[in-house]
């Protein structure tokens, strides 16, 4: 590979990695401090419990770091507690994560790897907010153009410094 598709690859794979930051950073934000009861929450009977959405966000993030490593491998997960789930959360999003900072190849375009799971990943944690606003326990609103997020910071420990509204 020559030197100018060499810096392409790693521009993408940077972008996908603030992509991992922020995902982590909303993420964040909608499953930690939930209530008890929250991860049981259910709208109706056909929709998916927060605890439910948050093990299909971790097999999400298990399935994009398959397909960076080159495999196309799509595993569902036995639903864990929700403190196990958010646990898993995080230390998927720092494996994908350090995979991405690694010499290794993508082995599928990040194009695809960004529309496929990390896509899904983040409509996902859009949901669990919804959810918690449903279940009385809303997140409050913030201006994310304006939050620190920096890649690599993929763990519960976020920037304090925030821009909320109600």
């Amino acid at each position: 590979m020559n030197e100018a598709a060499s810096m392409a690859v790693d521009n993408k794979k940077e972008l996908l990695r603030h992509t991992v930051a922020t995902l982590a950073y909303r993420g964040g934000k909608a499953v930690l401090n939930a209530p008890e009861d929250f991860a049981t929450f259910r709208v109706n009977e056909t929709t998916r419990t927060p605890g439910e959405v948050l093990a299909h966000i971790g097999d999400l993030l298990d399935w994009a770091l398959y397909v960076a490593k080159g495999e196309h491998i799509f595993k569902e997960s036995t639903l864990l507690p929700w403190e196990e789930e958010v646990a898993r959360f995080f230390a998927s999003l720092k494996e994908f994560d350090s995979y991405l900072a690694s010499d290794a190849p993508l082995g599928y375009p990040a194009e695809k790897i960004f529309q496929g799971p990390i896509a899904d990943a983040l409509t996902h944690v859009g949901q669990i907010s919804m959810l918690r606003r449903m279940a009385g326990s809303p997140v409050r609103g913030e201006n994310y153009f304006k939050a620190e997020i920096v890649s690599g910071r993929v763990g519960r420990d976020q920037a304090t410094k925030r821009v909320e509204f109600d």
